[in-house]
């Protein structure tokens, strides 16, 4: 953890807020307007991710942060105070997140919500000397699950791979990992062989990629041959890279082999399955282990009609885009907590008081009921902050994301047994 207490600027709040809206009238800010408000000051948050970037994008958060702020803003806001939304390209480099933090802190924001960073490094020490609570991150920086600040909905990476691992561990004899060759990429094969060895398999191979190649031919080679003869498994994590390696895996020359596909969702889900020809895709018949329930879940339905009612033919936004669904859910954490104080304030320190407290969030059905008290965490060696252990293990059949397996699986117990020697 990095910081020990809580900053709060003595600068009146009624002050900041006169700045911020006197400032937005000049320049626009990129503050989203709503229609509701009333008599409350207005909630101001941000939501931050990477766009046009050579690496990950993920345009679709600030989107959905905006269509969401348009829908509740339409409903008379949040306990009636109108939801204003500030985005920042986060450019997937610490100067960009740093940058980010600063405009958040700068702005005065209650709390940044369904962002996406790998350099929580960058971001996370600005936010907790400013006292800003980090809700709903992606999960794709370990800053994420250590931070007395960080509130995160999901168990990030290190359950996507752990959970990667236990869904093989049924259906391959052997298994070969292609990462990203960076810090994050590094702790991804002991996460994996931590849920193998539910199934008495270790990793075959570990390949570290680079995170902006144009092709992965010899990557693709190597991690072919690691698997052997029969029943072997090849799963690739290198985000929006993933489509771009399994298809030159599939241009390698056949060998005769069957050997099956795999990855997380974030970098595979439905959107690319549809890019690269659905039914006839690379991905047909891959396993695919996830946070959330499917796209086609009834759990969905509530953010698909803002979605269409409220995103004004936003391309960026995709329903079955996880980044897209992840701020879906921290949005829905923040209007609770911020319902939760009924009359009271709304500032940084009393939204996450009010989540330390423990406040209850029900998602209908995304994720397990959602809670941040210390007896709630998972409290796993290196993700302590993790009270969200659950993942979804499912297949791609005739071009469909769909259930592999009904409901959840929990990594809990995996993950508290991984070592990191």
């Amino acid at each position: 953890m990095t910081g020990i207490g809580r900053w709060r600027s003595t600068f009146p709040r009624s002050a900041w807020a006169m700045a911020l809206v006197s400032g937005c009238l000049l320049t626009g800010c990129g503050v989203l307007p709503g229609a509701g408000g009333g008599s409350t000051d207005p909630l101001t948050v941000m939501t931050w991710a990477p766009e046009g970037t050579r690496a990950t994008n993920m345009p679709g958060m600030p989107g959905m942060a905006q269509a969401y702020a348009r829908w509740v803003n339409s409903q008379g806001g949040i306990n009636g105070h109108e939801l204003r939304v500030l985005t920042c390209n986060e450019r997937n480099s610490p100067a960009g997140a740093a940058a980010c933090a600063q405009r958040a802190i700068k702005e005065d924001v209650v709390a940044v919500v369904g962002s996406y960073s790998q350099n929580g490094r960058a971001f996370m020490a600005p936010l907790e000397a400013a006292g800003i609570p980090y809700i709903g991150g992606y999960g794709v920086s370990e800053y994420e699950f250590t931070s007395y600040l960080s509130y995160p909905v999901n168990g990030g990476q290190a359950t996507l791979l752990a959970g990667n691992g236990m869904q093989l561990a049924d259906a391959c004899r052997r298994v070969s990992l292609v990462r990203p060759d960076t810090v994050i990429g590094d702790g991804a094969p002991k996460l994996l062989n931590s849920g193998l060895r539910q199934g008495d398999r270790t990793l075959a191979g570990d390949i570290a990629a680079p995170e902006d190649a144009g092709e992965y031919t010899d990557e693709a080679r190597e991690s072919r041959e690691r698997v052997g003869e029969e029943g072997g498994c090849v799963t690739a994590t290198l985000g929006e890279r993933t489509a771009t390696f399994f298809d030159s895996f599939r241009r390698l020359p056949s060998d005769g082999r069957d050997v099956k596909v795999a990855s997380v969702l974030g970098s595979v889900d439905q959107p690319l399955v549809d890019r690269t020809g659905g039914a006839d895709s690379p991905f047909e018949g891959a396993y695919v282990t996830g946070w959330y329930p499917h796209a086609g879940d009834a759990g969905w339905d509530p953010m698909k009609q803002v979605i269409r009612d409220h995103a004004f033919a936003d391309n960026r936004i995709d329903p079955a885009d996880t980044g897209v669904q992840t701020t879906w859910i921290a949005y829905t954490v923040l209007r609770r907590a911020v319902e939760s104080l009924g009359d009271g304030e709304v500032t940084a320190d009393s939204v996450s008081h009010a989540l330390d407290r423990g406040v209850q969030v029900d998602t209908g059905g995304l994720t397990p009921s959602l809670r941040w008290r210390y007896e709630d965490m998972l409290g796993t060696p290196r993700f302590p902050r993790i009270v969200n252990g659950d993942v979804t293990f499912q297949v791609v059949r005739q071009g469909r994301l769909v259930a592999q397996k009904a409901g959840f699986v929990h990594t809990g117990p995996t993950l508290r047994h991984t070592t990191y020697d």
